[in-house]
Protein backbone atom coordinates (compact mmCIF):
# COMPACT_ATOMS: atom_id res chain seq x y z
CA UNK A 1 0.00 0.00 0.00
CA UNK A 2 2.87 2.45 0.88
CA UNK A 3 5.89 2.46 -1.36
CA UNK A 4 9.06 4.47 -0.98
CA UNK A 5 9.87 7.14 -2.88
CA UNK A 6 13.34 6.03 -2.94
CA UNK A 7 15.53 3.86 -5.19
CA UNK A 8 17.07 0.47 -3.30
CA UNK A 9 19.38 -1.49 -4.76
CA UNK A 10 17.63 -5.05 -4.96
CA UNK A 11 21.21 -6.69 -3.50
CA UNK A 12 22.39 -5.07 -1.03
CA UNK A 13 18.89 -3.03 0.51
CA UNK A 14 20.88 0.26 0.74
CA UNK A 15 19.74 3.80 -0.78
CA UNK A 16 21.08 4.46 -4.07
CA UNK A 17 22.04 7.56 -5.70
CA UNK A 18 19.07 10.24 -4.50
CA UNK A 19 18.36 12.86 -6.82
CA UNK A 20 17.88 16.88 -5.67
CA UNK A 21 14.05 16.32 -5.46
CA UNK A 22 13.77 13.33 -3.88
CA UNK A 23 16.27 15.08 -1.11
CA UNK A 24 13.62 17.95 -0.55
CA UNK A 25 10.73 15.82 -0.29
CA UNK A 26 11.80 14.33 2.54
CA UNK A 27 13.08 16.60 4.39
CA UNK A 28 10.44 18.93 3.50
CA UNK A 29 8.00 15.68 4.71
CA UNK A 30 10.11 15.76 7.82
CA UNK A 31 9.90 19.32 8.75
CA UNK A 32 5.95 19.24 8.00
CA UNK A 33 5.11 15.95 9.77
CA UNK A 34 7.51 17.40 12.81
CA UNK A 35 5.20 20.56 13.36
CA UNK A 36 2.09 18.27 13.48
CA UNK A 37 3.84 16.61 16.25
CA UNK A 38 4.40 19.10 17.87
CA UNK A 39 1.12 20.84 17.49
CA UNK A 40 -0.42 17.67 18.98
CA UNK A 41 1.91 18.14 21.61
CA UNK A 42 0.47 21.77 22.43
CA UNK A 43 -2.92 20.58 22.24
CA UNK A 44 -2.23 17.46 25.08
CA UNK A 45 -1.95 20.14 27.89
CA UNK A 46 1.18 21.37 29.88
CA UNK A 47 3.58 22.52 26.98
CA UNK A 48 7.42 23.10 27.37
CA UNK A 49 8.85 25.36 24.23
CA UNK A 50 12.45 23.99 23.90
CA UNK A 51 10.56 20.58 23.52
CA UNK A 52 8.23 21.70 20.73
CA UNK A 53 11.00 23.04 19.13
CA UNK A 54 12.99 19.67 19.51
CA UNK A 55 10.01 17.92 18.04
CA UNK A 56 9.91 20.11 15.18
CA UNK A 57 13.29 19.44 14.62
CA UNK A 58 14.28 15.50 16.03
CA UNK A 59 12.72 14.09 12.88
CA UNK A 60 15.01 16.08 10.30
CA UNK A 61 18.10 14.96 12.77
CA UNK A 62 17.12 11.19 12.05
CA UNK A 63 16.41 11.37 9.18
CA UNK A 64 19.75 13.01 8.63
CA UNK A 65 21.53 10.69 10.54
CA UNK A 66 19.92 7.36 8.74
CA UNK A 67 20.36 8.72 5.06
CA UNK A 68 24.03 9.45 5.77
CA UNK A 69 24.96 5.77 6.51
CA UNK A 70 23.61 5.79 3.30
CA UNK A 71 19.95 4.07 4.02
CA UNK A 72 21.38 1.09 6.62
CA UNK A 73 18.92 1.15 9.35
CA UNK A 74 20.52 -1.01 11.70
CA UNK A 75 24.10 1.23 11.60
CA UNK A 76 21.74 4.45 11.73
CA UNK A 77 20.02 2.88 14.98
CA UNK A 78 23.54 2.41 16.48
CA UNK A 79 24.77 5.78 15.38
CA UNK A 80 21.18 6.87 17.33
CA UNK A 81 22.08 5.08 20.24
CA UNK A 82 25.47 6.30 20.68
CA UNK A 83 23.42 10.18 20.86
CA UNK A 84 21.14 8.84 23.45
CA UNK A 85 23.46 8.58 26.16
CA UNK A 86 22.84 12.02 27.08
CA UNK A 87 19.63 10.97 28.02
CA UNK A 88 21.02 9.63 31.39
CA UNK A 89 22.31 12.98 31.74
CA UNK A 90 19.22 14.96 31.59
CA UNK A 91 16.36 15.16 34.17
CA UNK A 92 13.44 12.41 33.48
CA UNK A 93 10.47 13.27 31.31
CA UNK A 94 6.69 12.11 31.95
CA UNK A 95 5.49 9.18 29.53
CA UNK A 96 3.75 12.08 27.69
CA UNK A 97 6.82 13.77 26.75
CA UNK A 98 8.66 10.49 25.92
CA UNK A 99 6.10 9.19 24.13
CA UNK A 100 5.88 12.07 21.42
CA UNK A 101 10.03 11.86 21.17
CA UNK A 102 9.53 8.46 19.99
CA UNK A 103 7.01 9.27 17.28
CA UNK A 104 9.51 12.22 16.14
CA UNK A 105 11.58 9.67 15.74
CA UNK A 106 9.61 7.35 14.03
CA UNK A 107 8.59 9.61 11.63
CA UNK A 108 12.07 10.76 10.53
CA UNK A 109 12.95 7.18 10.46
CA UNK A 110 10.29 6.55 8.25
CA UNK A 111 10.53 9.87 6.14
CA UNK A 112 14.34 8.56 5.67
CA UNK A 113 13.62 5.72 4.25
CA UNK A 114 11.22 7.47 1.88
CA UNK A 115 7.90 5.88 3.18
CA UNK A 116 6.65 9.79 3.00
CA UNK A 117 2.84 8.22 3.26
CA UNK A 118 3.24 5.93 5.87
CA UNK A 119 5.12 8.71 7.78
CA UNK A 120 2.02 10.96 7.60
CA UNK A 121 -0.37 8.36 8.31
CA UNK A 122 1.48 7.38 12.20
CA UNK A 123 1.82 10.96 12.81
CA UNK A 124 -1.90 11.50 12.38
CA UNK A 125 -3.32 8.66 13.85
CA UNK A 126 -0.66 8.35 16.89
CA UNK A 127 -0.74 11.90 17.44
CA UNK A 128 -4.70 11.79 17.80
CA UNK A 129 -4.43 9.06 20.03
CA UNK A 130 -1.77 10.77 22.33
CA UNK A 131 -4.15 13.70 22.41
CA UNK A 132 -7.28 11.77 23.01
CA UNK A 133 -5.70 9.97 25.91
CA UNK A 134 -4.32 13.20 27.33
CA UNK A 135 -7.75 14.69 27.62
CA UNK A 136 -9.06 11.56 29.82
CA UNK A 137 -9.24 12.78 33.39
CA UNK A 138 -6.35 10.87 35.90
CA UNK A 139 -7.23 7.52 37.56
CA UNK A 140 -10.29 7.70 35.12
CA UNK A 141 -13.31 9.62 37.38
CA UNK A 142 -10.36 9.99 40.65
CA UNK A 143 -10.77 13.92 39.80
CA UNK A 144 -10.95 15.46 43.32
CA UNK A 145 -7.37 13.32 43.67
CA UNK A 146 -5.77 15.60 46.66
CA UNK A 147 -2.13 15.64 47.93
CA UNK A 148 -2.94 16.68 51.46
CA UNK A 149 0.52 17.75 53.89
CA UNK A 150 0.17 18.13 57.02
CA UNK A 151 2.48 19.81 60.00
CA UNK A 152 2.18 18.57 63.76
CA UNK A 153 4.04 18.39 66.46
CA UNK A 154 5.75 15.65 67.75
CA UNK A 155 3.61 14.78 70.61
CA UNK A 156 0.06 14.09 68.46
CA UNK A 157 -0.20 10.57 67.35
CA UNK A 158 -0.54 11.06 64.27
CA UNK A 159 -1.99 7.67 63.16
CA UNK A 160 -5.53 7.94 63.99
CA UNK A 161 -5.74 11.87 65.40
CA UNK A 162 -7.63 13.21 61.76
CA UNK A 163 -9.66 9.76 61.02
CA UNK A 164 -12.94 11.43 62.39
CA UNK A 165 -12.29 14.17 59.92
CA UNK A 166 -11.37 11.48 57.08
CA UNK A 167 -14.62 10.15 57.58
CA UNK A 168 -16.86 13.47 57.47
CA UNK A 169 -15.35 15.04 54.32
CA UNK A 170 -13.34 12.11 52.42
CA UNK A 171 -14.64 9.18 50.44
CA UNK A 172 -10.63 7.44 50.56
CA UNK A 173 -7.60 8.34 52.26
CA UNK A 174 -4.26 7.21 52.15
CA UNK A 175 -1.09 7.71 54.23
CA UNK A 176 1.52 8.31 51.47
CA UNK A 177 4.81 8.76 53.59
CA UNK A 178 5.47 10.41 57.00
CA UNK A 179 8.84 12.42 57.86
CA UNK A 180 9.96 14.54 60.51
CA UNK A 181 10.92 18.06 59.91
CA UNK A 182 12.36 20.84 62.15
CA UNK A 183 15.49 18.90 63.52
CA UNK A 184 12.76 16.06 64.24
CA UNK A 185 10.77 18.13 66.43
CA UNK A 186 7.60 18.05 64.54
CA UNK A 187 5.81 15.38 61.35
CA UNK A 188 4.93 16.40 58.26
CA UNK A 189 2.03 13.27 57.21
CA UNK A 190 1.50 13.13 53.73
CA UNK A 191 -2.05 11.83 52.66
CA UNK A 192 -3.73 10.58 49.04
CA UNK A 193 -7.32 12.05 49.35
CA UNK A 194 -10.85 11.93 47.57
CA UNK A 195 -12.98 14.93 48.52
CA UNK A 196 -16.61 13.98 48.63
CA UNK A 197 -17.12 17.29 47.89
CA UNK A 198 -14.57 19.60 46.28
CA UNK A 199 -16.57 22.87 47.93
CA UNK A 200 -16.00 21.42 51.39
CA UNK A 201 -11.86 21.75 51.27
CA UNK A 202 -11.48 24.46 53.47
CA UNK A 203 -13.94 23.26 56.11
CA UNK A 204 -11.82 19.99 56.07
CA UNK A 205 -8.89 22.19 56.81
CA UNK A 206 -10.28 24.00 59.34
CA UNK A 207 -11.02 21.16 60.91
CA UNK A 208 -7.72 19.70 60.82
CA UNK A 209 -5.80 22.98 61.88
CA UNK A 210 -8.10 23.03 65.30
CA UNK A 211 -5.83 19.75 65.85
CA UNK A 212 -2.45 19.99 64.51
CA UNK A 213 -1.84 23.65 66.70
CA UNK A 214 -2.27 25.49 63.69
CA UNK A 215 0.68 23.99 61.94
CA UNK A 216 1.29 24.58 58.17
CA UNK A 217 -1.47 22.75 55.71
CA UNK A 218 -0.64 21.95 52.27
CA UNK A 219 -3.43 20.68 50.16
CA UNK A 220 -2.75 20.35 46.23
CA UNK A 221 -3.50 18.16 43.38
CA UNK A 222 -1.72 15.06 43.37
CA UNK A 223 0.29 13.76 40.31
CA UNK A 224 1.21 9.88 40.42
CA UNK A 225 4.48 9.01 40.54
CA UNK A 226 4.24 6.91 37.14
CA UNK A 227 3.58 9.99 35.56
CA UNK A 228 7.49 9.59 34.79
CA UNK A 229 8.88 7.61 32.27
Amino acid sequence: MFTSILNFDPITGQVQAMTNEQMLACVGTAVGLGLLVAIAYWLGGRVSKPLAVSLIVLPVIVQTVIMMVNGNVGAGVAVMGAFSLVRFRSVPGSAREISFIFLAMAVGLATAMGFLGFAALITVVVGALLVAFSKLPSGFGQTNEKLLRVVMPEDLDYSGVFDDIFRDYTKSCVVEKVKTTNLGSMFEVSYIIVLKDPKQEKAMIDAIRCRNGNLTIICSRYTAPNDQL
